[in-house]
């Protein structure tokens, strides 16, 4: 076990640097002159242009950007914005904000899924699991903006249920509204996984002899029926966490949530290479572990994986 941990350690070395050389390498083709765009309509100083590049050492060439940036991370510097800023204060302000956000609707999405979907199964071909397989599809097919304006004008605006939206007052109440309708948006595709696992999971042999040997409905379910189907759903959800992490664009604007993904927004207009390129390094660290997790979690559920050499 200890071995296969360092070993997924050892991959993220790679997977760091790749996935920060390549967005480093977009953001360097993207076109126009990022310090040109902060004076807006005005005529900026051409010494003053001139320094701010040489500040940002975007004078320099692509491969020598990118060398102060690795040098500045391995340091634990993730650079300025153009601002200004420490793009550290910006991660460390945005990311909790948005990391609530996640964890809020992964489990939203987490217990509706495992809920519904057993039931569904339970109750194959029957009314319950024809209106929830009817339901997952309009959830699906529902753009996210659509539900995002459907929830604040009921939920909010017209029944007064929750705040229309966040603002500077950001903890985990404040937040329950994106939440659900984030967690709503992704409840349809794991709950059709559960579905199908527990069905599939219901037809094995061992559900057939415990059974057999007497075991009562309320243990086989719970024991033998469920632990043995969560694999795909939480495989799922991992997936959901990482790009929910990434910043649910969308959502967060809607609602004003001053999180990760209105933040490398605005940093993808300023053509902010610093600011954007840091983002993604933390989000690849954390999916990386996020996925080691789910991969350890795989043996406690089901006894039959273990991890050899």
């Amino acid at each position: 076990m200890l071995g296969y941990i360092l070993r997924r350690i050892l991959q993220l070395i790679p997977v760091f640097l790749g996935s920060t050389l390549l967005i480093y390498a977009l953001v360097f083709a993207m076109p126009g002159n990022p310090i040109l765009a902060l004076f807006g309509d005005k005529t900026p100083n051409p010494a003053v242009v001139a320094a701010l590049e040489a500040q940002y050492h975007l004078d320099q060439p692509f491969i020598v950007q990118y060398f102060y940036y690795l040098l500045g991370i391995f340091q634990g510097d993730m650079g300025q914005t153009f601002s200004g800023q420490s793009v550290n204060d910006v991660v460390a302000r945005t990311l909790p904000v948005t990391g609530r956000l996640a964890v809020m609707a992964i489990a939203i999405e987490f217990i509706l899924a495992i809920i519904i979907g057993t039931i569904s199964a339970l109750r194959k071909g029957k009314i319950f699991d024809n209106a929830m397989l009817v339901v997952s599809l309009i959830f699906v097919a529902l753009p996210i903006f659509v539900l995002a304006f459907l929830a604040q004008y009921f939920l909010a605006i017209q029944w007064g249920w929750f705040k229309p939206t966040v603002g500077s007052q950001n903890g985990w109440g404040d937040l329950w509204l994106p939440a659900i309708v984030l967690g709503l948006s992704l409840y349809a595709t794991s709950m059709r996984l559960m579905r199908g696992s527990v069905i599939d999971t219901l037809n094995q042999d061992w559900v057939r002899t415990a059974y057999s040997k007497g075991l009562p409905r309320r243990r086989v379910i719970p024991v033998h029926v469920l632990r043995n189907s969560l694999i795909p759903v939480i495989t799922n959800s991992a997936t959901n966490f990482g790009v929910l992490l990434v910043g649910a664009t969308v959502t967060e604007a809607i609602f004003n949530v001053p999180g990760v993904g209105n933040t490398l927004f605005q940093a993808t207009l300023r053509h902010e290479g610093p600011t954007i390129v840091s983002f993604v390094t933390v989000f690849v660290i954390l999916y990386v572990l996020v996925n080691l997790l789910v991969d350890l979690l795989y043996g406690l559920l089901d006894p039959r994986i273990r991890y050899v050499k």
